[in-house]
């Protein structure tokens, strides 16, 4: 339970973290002419990126990630697999620590046996949200039949969600390690959202970073559609690409009046030690929810009641 000098007590739950399993990193490997060869080359990458590497026992490593969120009296974490492949990483955290860690999977619809694979990780591996990037993979998810095919899969599961990546895409560590980043921003329109939300009211969508950089086209599809949610993580840099001013707090209260506190999701987008846990993302938007002038009960929404009641996890208090 953390305590806020201007706010009062919140149970927080994390929706957006990545879990960089060690797993994770010789799946990256693989992508780089580099490194793909060398009998260390998780090892490796700790020496170019100056990151901490895991250890290879993804339950040992949730178990740091857990005493990190003690440390920041953080109730629980979504923490996602973050390559195709290393779906089994997070089951592993997920079944070391059920009450702190809730799983996802980032996901490419377009690989052979995709619906096994998905099917697999909801039902097997017990993780909950699938997470597309679609400017990475080059596909339309308002097109693509074998999206329609995985949202039919999430439909028929009460408390899974698709995490869907709109806007802007960078990912620093591909940058570091020479990895080519060919990503297709025009797939990332959380218009495309809009249409599969339409087509499928039965499944909750989140797209994150209040689109990052796309505010307007995710505030529309979001207001059209009650299933669509919006994450709030990251540092939001994407503001600097608006030709006026735009602060944290400005982008919340736009948000907050055209689709209210409940489908608002706190996230950090948390990802390497040795940072860990970004708290300066949790004190950014404790302020800005501060200046909007929430009452305490909608703060607590945000900051973990609504990816509660949509991922149908209990509170950790009640436990």
């Amino acid at each position: 339970m953390l305590k806020h000098s201007k706010l009062g007590n919140f149970e927080i739950f994390d929706a957006h973290t990545h879990f960089f399993s060690h797993r994770f990193f010789s799946l990256l490997a693989l992508q780089s002419q580099k490194l793909a060869n060398l009998p260390d080359a998780v090892a490796e990458i700790g020496k170019i990126t100056g990151l901490k590497m895991p250890p290879k026992d993804p339950k040992q490593f949730a178990a740091e990630w857990v005493a990190e969120l003690d440390r920041h009296q953080i109730s629980r974490a979504m923490m996602m697999a973050s390559l195709p492949g290393d779906e089994d990483s997070v089951a592993a955290a997920v079944e070391a620590f059920p009450d702190r860690i809730t799983g996802g999977f980032f996901f490419n619809p377009t690989i052979s046996d995709a619906l096994n694979r998905a099917d697999r990780a909801f039902d097997e591996l017990n993780l909950k949200v699938i997470c597309l990037f679609p400017a990475m993979h080059c596909y339309s998810v308002g097109d693509d039949e074998n999206v329609r095919m995985i949202a039919r899969l999430v439909a028929e599961r009460p408390g899974t969600a698709i995490f869907v990546h709109c806007g802007a895409l960078s990912v620093g560590i591909r940058t570091k390690l020479g990895i080519p980043s060919r990503f297709d921003i025009r797939k990332s329109s959380p218009l495309e959202v809009h249409k599969l939300a339409v087509e499928f009211p039965e499944v909750n969508f989140i797209i994150p970073h209040f689109g990052a950089g796309l505010f307007v086209e995710t505030m529309m599809a979001a207001e059209l559609c009650p299933n669509i949610y919006i994450d709030t993580s990251s540092s939001n840099r994407w503001m600097e690409y608006f030709p006026h001013e735009l602060t944290l707090a400005g982008v919340f209260n736009r948000a907050l009046k055209l689709l209210g506190p409940k489908r608002l999701l706190f996230g950090t987008d948390s990802s390497f030690f040795p940072r860990g846990w970004n708290a300066a993302i949790l004190d950014a938007q404790l302020d800005a929810l501060a200046a909007v002038g929430l009452s305490s009960e909608e703060i607590a929404d945000i900051l973990g009641g609504n990816l509660r009641r949509l991922l149908g996890e209990s509170s950790n208090l009640s436990q």
